[in-house]
């Protein structure tokens, strides 16, 4: 049976929650995203956002090799979620707002953040959901291309046990690079190697076994996470935040 509260009552309730902001106010604080560049070059950390009213991001840091910066996900407003991706933006020129362009992860002119869809590139994708008790959900897709390796580290919670999926590492260290099919492999002005570019995301071909021989803890064609055993997407509801480093 349904227990009425008297109005009086009522009223002092609802006076309380509008001096404390209202419920969201005991809400969680927001993950936080430590990216860590150990790529041997400076990157520009780039970021797209999904449609659904996730909040785009205005400022995102420079790394140069060795250094770490951190950014809280804005999800703690309306609509409470945030769906996207982070990527390393490679050889990159010119002055931001004008001539700005990269050669890897190109996103437009400014330096701090995108204003255009991200070229080909390695991808961290997350989603944080406060409706969503699994979540935040989060993975390394090479499903587009390969540019550098990432990992990404749940922060907060125990190292799982060895063969558990929740709070995994995702991704892998190693170079991935030379594992390319070489029609596939794009190099730099000076000859190296610097990208590969799946030819056909949504089918298995050379390049997703190329790569996922070589990486077994990530995306690399869009509908591997129906196969058995497949180890793509993993989740997390502890934790405080993520390491997300690109190698």
């Amino acid at each position: 049976m349904r227990t009425w509260r008297p109005l009086a009552a009522l009223a002092v309730l609802v006076a309380s929650l509008l001096t404390v902001g209202g419920p969201a106010s005991a809400a969680p604080p927001p993950h936080v995203i430590t990216f860590v560049n150990h790529t041997g070059a400076t990157i520009w950390i780039g970021s797209t956002v999904n449609a659904d009213g996730s909040t785009a991001f205005v400022s995102l840091p420079m790394l140069t090799d060795g250094q770490s910066a951190a950014k809280a996900i804005p999800e703690t407003n309306s609509p409470y979620h945030w769906r996207g991706t982070f990527f390393a933006r490679q050889r990159c020129s010119g002055v931001s707002g004008s001539t700005f362009h990269c050669l890897v992860g190109d996103c437009g002119r400014y330096a701090s953040h995108c204003v255009t869809g991200e070229q080909p590139a390695s991808l961290a994708e997350f989603n944080f959901d406060r409706s969503d008790g699994l979540a935040p959900w989060y993975d390394v897709s090479y499903v587009n291309a390969v540019s550098v390796p990432i990992t990404i580290t749940p922060s907060g919670v125990p190292v799982p046990p060895p063969g558990t999926r929740p709070c995994s590492t995702a991704g892998c260290p190693g170079e991935l690079l030379s594992a390319c099919p070489a029609a596939n492999l794009h190099r730099a002005p000076d000859g190296s190697p610097m990208l590969c570019v799946n030819p056909a995301r949504d089918s298995k071909t050379a390049y997703s076994n190329a790569i996922t021989a070589r990486c077994p803890r990530a995306y690399t064609w869009s509908r591997q996470d129906t196969e058995p055993g497949n180890q793509t997407v993993f989740d997390c509801p502890a934790c405080s935040g993520f390491t997300t480093t690109f190698h």
